[in-house]
């Protein structure tokens, strides 16, 4: 079993202020990647889009992360966790008056050049939070901590469609119908009125990010060295290829952030497919997440007393083929049903996956959990297949097609994967 360190030795539990201060910055991220399903809707009217091209929002989003994990891991150790952290709410803010101005100005590559500065600033907290929230206290409960770091996630997730559902998204059905009718002149003017109501909402989250910034400068949150203590007994510096648990995780992380999305952020194009209106579809992430939510209560009562993260991992998976199967199976809102009730099946992975793949890194806990990091970028690849797929097959099909596989090896991951190049004693 490894050590948890002197930061959690003389201790049972995590620190409650660190934890607090590390469950805000969930909640920022929750409510910045959640707002994607929505947006989603919104560019594709917005700018007139396809649907291939619309889901260029979550491809530039989360390509982010794969291309600035690494340089993330490097200024962490250059500059410290709590400044690289406020870097990272000062990044966001910046994509955000970016994302905010082009797309008031209705110019999509810029707004997509505004979420992929969104997604450098998460990539920034991502990579310090979920190490440090793993490593704040005993390795083998982190999978309990990370539920509730979910759980602020969430909550920000379902409040993020419904508020751009109220303040953007109101009455997009009508919208639709009167654009239909207009003439060139008015149907511009249309979604120029459409497109500026953006502007101001992201103006206001720059400002707050930016003042959040300052506040986590001077909170309390104390710099945790991830290398001193997630460390097997005895751990010398050793190369990454050392750990094929490690890559096995990256994988696992790509396949699962890919389900994740897929069940959140393409539910409402998922339920277009059947035909269900707009003003309908445009609250679909919601019931996803708040499927998630009850699943991270459930992970928070069973893990770790009654059941290990991992085996918790392999229900889950089951849980995730069972449910596709079952909306591939069925129509309408049945189907869309069992799409949001993958976000059940999807809660604990996360927060069971990532410590299980950082455990016994060591000195290489940092450049570990960058590739991790890098591995969110499933959520552009998926996504993306998805929308290019269903052009030329029944969107179920290529749903069910692309799922499956994706639970199928997360399910391999919690039962074998996650122990590949650990010694008995530190894999049970």
């Amino acid at each position: 079993m490894p050590a948890a360190g002197s930061q959690t030795s003389s201790a049972t539990r995590a620190p409650l202020g660190p934890v607090a201060i590390i469950g805000l910055l969930f909640f920022i991220m929750g409510f910045f990647t959640w707002i994607n399903g929505p947006l989603i809707g919104f560019v594709k009217l917005a700018f007139n889009l396809d649907d291939v091209n619309a889901f260029l929002v979550p491809m530039a989003f989360y390509l982010s992360y794969f291309f600035l994990a690494l340089p993330s891991a490097a200024v962490f150790k250059r500059i410290g966790m709590k400044r690289g952290m406020a870097l990272g709410l000062l990044v966001i803010a910046a994509g955000a008056v970016v994302f905010g101005q082009f797309v008031s100005m209705r110019v999509y590559p810029g707004a997509l050049t505004g979420l992929f500065v969104i997604g450098a600033g998460l990539s920034l907290l991502q990579t310090a939070a979920n190490p440090y929230i793993s490593i704040v206290g005993p390795i083998e409960s982190a999978a309990q901590r990370i539920a509730w770091m979910g759980i602020c996630n969430k909550v920000a997730g379902i409040l993020a469609p419904l508020l751009l559902g109220a303040v953007v998204l109101s009455d997009v059905g009508g919208l639709a119908q009167s654009l239909q009718t207009a003439d060139a002149a008015t149907r511009e003017a249309l979604l120029d009125g459409f497109a500026h109501k953006v502007h101001a909402p992201y103006m206001v989250m720059a400002g707050v990010l930016a003042v959040l910034a300052v506040g986590i400068l001077r909170s309390p949150l104390p710099d945790i060295r991830a290398s001193d203590v997630n460390r097997s007994e005895g751990a010398t510096e050793r190369s990454l290829t050392s750990f094929p648990h490690l890559w096995l995780g990256v994988v696992c992380l790509f396949v699962y952030v890919g389900a994740e999305v897929m069940a959140g952020d393409a539910i409402g194009t998922y339920g277009a497919g059947f035909n269900l209106p707009a003003d309908q579809t445009k609250f679909f992430t919601s019931f996803t997440l708040v499927a998630m939510l009850l699943g991270y209560v459930a992970g928070l009562v069973l893990i770790p007393k009654f059941i290990s993260q991992q085996r918790y991992l392999a229900i889950s998976a089951s849980l995730g083929i069972v449910f596709s199967l079952c909306a591939y199976a069925t129509h309408g809102y049945v189907s869309v049903g069992f799409v949001a009730a993958l976000g059940f099946a999807n809660a604990m992975m996360w927060p069971a996956i990532f410590p299980l793949a950082i455990r016994a890194l060591g000195p290489a806990t940092e450049r570990g959990s960058a590739l991790l990091i890098m591995g969110i970028a499933g959520g552009a690849i998926i996504p993306q297949a998805f929308a290019v797929l269903k052009e030329h097959h029944h969107f179920q099909l290529v749903f069910a097609a692309l799922m499956v596989p994706c639970y199928l090896y997360i399910l391999f991951y919690g039962l074998v994967g996650h122990r590949v190049g650990l010694g008995k004693g530190k894999a049970e």
